[in-house]
């Protein structure tokens, strides 16, 4: 039996929440007009890196990865900062005795960018010993800002959102596409599941916390891609689980974030025998 109730949260300061919420907000904001700026796809230039044949940085995450650093070195100056361009995964960086991360994604999604499709996104995610603290996403060609902060819920551009069934809609996780990355394909076909393949592993995980998806169910991913996405995801009532079925939220061997509805679901055909 999957077990749906995650292990407790810490209590963290409201004033530190706050504060990280309005500095989070600013940051997304700046960063949905640099990416706005760049719509010209000539003026999009990246490369792909050793790590992973589809892991590419581009020259505006190196630009944003900067003004964040720098804004939260003034901010917060005791708060390490996590990313892509400079820095380690987390939790891999042990020497560090901060209580909190920041980890940022610059450009979640840096190929589709490239590309220019309009599935890309700004992630930045405040973190301690037991999860998301604060995560604000922003979504540029939407002309979205996904904030969320633990025990205050998650919203779209100031409005509240709930996994739950809204009047008028069907539940999400009857029949609503699974959202997957090639790692997860096979296995979601194989059980003839409608799927969506977004190339963004920020946007898949907010598409669950929107309502608008059953799950994202994620094999490949790094740490400063989710963390922003599964603090929406838990204040907007989903669940988060590794692919054991246990609520987890630094998965490192795969994650599963779904509609309570759809846990079962999928875990019956992605969950190893």
């Amino acid at each position: 039996m999957t077990v749906l109730h995650p292990p407790p949260a810490d209590p963290v300061d409201p004033g530190l929440l706050s504060r990280a919420l309005e500095v989070g907000g600013r940051l997304a904001n700046d960063a949905a007009e640099v990416l706005a700026a760049t719509t010209d796809r000539a003026g999009r230039t990246g490369s792909r890196t050793e790590r992973h044949l589809f892991d590419w940085v581009t020259h505006t995450d190196h630009t944003l990865e900067r003004h964040t650093r720098r804004v939260l070195a003034a901010e917060f100056p005791d708060i390490p900062v996590l990313g892509p361009v400079i820095g380690t995964d987390y939790p891999g960086d042990e020497s560090a005795t901060s209580r909190y991360r920041w980890l940022v994604a610059p450009v979640d999604g840096a190929l589709n960018y490239l590309a220019g499709l309009p599935w890309y996104a700004y992630s930045l995610a405040l973190l301690d010993a037991t999860g998301p603290v604060v995560g604000v996403i922003s979504d540029p060609t939407r002309a979205e800002i996904y904030a969320a902060a633990r025990g205050r819920g998650t919203r779209v551009n100031g409005v509240p959102v709930r996994v739950a069934r809204q009047p008028g809609r069907p539940d999400p996780g009857s029949g609503y596409p699974v959202c997957v990355d090639p790692g997860t394909l096979a296995s979601a076909c194989a059980a003839r599941r409608e799927v969506r393949v977004l190339g963004s592993a920020a946007l898949a995980i907010t598409q669950v916390a929107l309502g608008n998806a059953a799950a994202a169910v994620l094999e490949e991913y790094r740490a400063w891609d989710v963390a922003a996405g599964l603090a929406l995801a838990l204040e907007a009532g989903a669940v988060v689980l590794d692919r054991h079925g246990r609520p987890n939220p630094f998965a490192t061997d795969g994650l599963l974030v779904a509609v309570p509805s759809a846990v079962t679901e999928v875990l019956g055909w992605w969950r190893p025998g």
